[in-house]
């Protein structure tokens, strides 16, 4: 038994057009999901599912911006008319648009900050329970971050945000463990993709960073992927509620 196969599920993975979520994607579809590309733009979901068909996998491109839930409510019924039933849901999508201290922060995007961070989570996931629970079975995984681990003085409001999700994952799961439904939350640490590039592109920053993860380099979005697997698949069946941080050691020292 292939304890990462994933054949015939279906997978919804948000910000899945680059970084994280891509990796994502492409590793589900290795595994043999039929994976949703899903972002804000066509062009650059479209480029996802054709990489991912050049390989011999199955996806296909429904955009969708997350903090409008009509969009949310769209794309599930696109998959649903496509590929039946939702198997794996991963919110990945978010955003981070104030870095800088709780004291600058405006309530307007405290609001839009929490709507598409963490309520539309909360959508997605009362979406898509229905035909896992019609199943018996199924996977929620949320990303949140080690920011939601630990205080910043640069990104407070994303961590606040990131450790609602822990705590929504954590609800869930207690709620839907009976129907056999797992929610999970991954904390990645500071990963090299464009979302996180205000971090690490200046040379002095990222070398603070890599001197202070155990590992001694920052992550990489396959690094993600791979936790998502098991998460997603049989391997990880015996794990819900649960919170696994990735970040290279940066949290042990």
């Amino acid at each position: 038994m292939n304890l990462f196969d994933l054949t015939g599920k279906v997978a919804i993975v948000t910000g899945s057009s680059r970084g994280i979520g891509r990796a994502i994607a492409e590793a589900f579809a290795e595994a043999g999901a039929k994976v949703v590309i899903s972002a804000r733009n066509q062009g650059p979901c479209d480029e996802v599912v054709e990489a991912i068909e050049k390989k011999g996998g199955e996806a296909i491109a429904i955009t969708c911006r997350i903090s409008d839930k009509t969009q949310i409510e769209n794309l599930v019924a696109k998959t649903r008319e496509r590929w039946g039933g939702v198997d794996i849901l991963v919110c990945n999508a978010a955003i981070n648009p104030h870095y800088g201290p709780l004291e600058e922060l405006t309530d307007q995007v405290f609001e839009r900050m929490m709507t598409n961070n963490v309520l539309s989570n909360l959508w997605l996931a009362k979406l898509c329970v229905p035909d896992m629970k019609a199943k018996r079975d199924g996977a929620i995984i949320f990303i949140s971050s080690t920011g939601g681990l630990k205080s910043s003085r640069v990104i407070a409001m994303y961590g606040i945000t990131k450790s609602a999700d822990i705590a929504l994952c954590r609800s869930l799961a207690a709620e839907w463990g009976p129907h056999n439904i797992r929610v999970n939350c991954i904390a990645p640490g500071l990963i090299v993709t464009d979302f996180a590039r205000a971090l690490y592109e200046d040379p002095e920053r990222r070398a603070r960073r890599e001197a202070a993860t155990v590992l001694g380099r920052l992550g990489e979005p396959e690094e993600i992927a791979g936790a998502a697997l098991l998460l997603a698949s049989k391997a990880g069946s015996y794990i819900t509620g649960h919170t696994l941080v990735i970040d290279g050691g940066t949290m042990v020292v």
